[in-house]
């Protein structure tokens, strides 16, 4: 998990309980987002240029490929996965039916979930948020490398547990049919879209 900076101001943080959704309303305005995964709070900093870019890029392939109903985001947007509260994610990009958001929230499980891999959340999108997405029900977990590039994609089976289904370098190409057909090229979404 990241570890807050020694300059953030922490009095928001009440003390010696798990956290729930509404203490996430005192994290301060500093750049690093804030999330929850049962209580605990993760905190990860501001993503750098090439995070970015392949976020936008991706935005926009997933964007002209979603059906009318479909609805494509980017962070920081709220997934809220179950009524207690204690847990809030924010993927880089997510998509769902869109008569399932909110104004301020997805109050359940994505049909697809992608987190981009910066240095400092590696083990954390690779790891604790995939399991978080698995436990929720997520039917589609991608995992962006920026820097080889390539992706990896994870599909709940029958039994509820993730199955990796593709891991795709550079130039190969990845043939989604969850949650809709698109196809991903790594090595693309680093470029600027024309």
């Amino acid at each position: 998990m990241g570890a807050m900076p020694a300059t953030t101001e922490r009095s928001w943080l009440p003390p010696g309980r798990p956290l729930t959704v509404d203490d996430l309303e005192g994290a301060p305005n500093d750049g690093h987002r804030y999330e929850l995964l049962d209580g605990a709070l993760i905190v990860s900093p501001a993503p750098g240029r090439w995070h970015q870019k392949v976020v936008v890029q991706l935005l926009i392939l997933l964007d002209h490929a979603a059906p009318d109903d479909g609805e494509v985001l980017g962070a920081p947007f709220a997934v809220h996965p179950d009524d207690q509260r204690a847990t809030e994610l924010q993927p880089d990009v997510l998509v769902a039916p869109a008569a399932d958001f909110t104004d301020r929230d997805l109050p359940g499980p994505p049909l697809l979930a992608v987190e981009v891999l910066s240095p400092s959340t590696r083990l954390v999108d690779l790891a604790l948020k995939k399991a978080a997405y698995e436990r929720m029900g997520t039917a589609s977990y991608w995992v962006l490398d920026p820097t080889v590039p390539d992706l990896r994609v994870w599909e709940l089976d029958d039994a509820g547990g993730y199955q990796l289904v593709a891991h795709v370098r550079g130039e190969e190409e990845f043939e989604a049919s969850r949650p809709f057909p698109v196809t991903v090229r790594p090595a693309a979404l680093l470029r600027r879209s024309r």
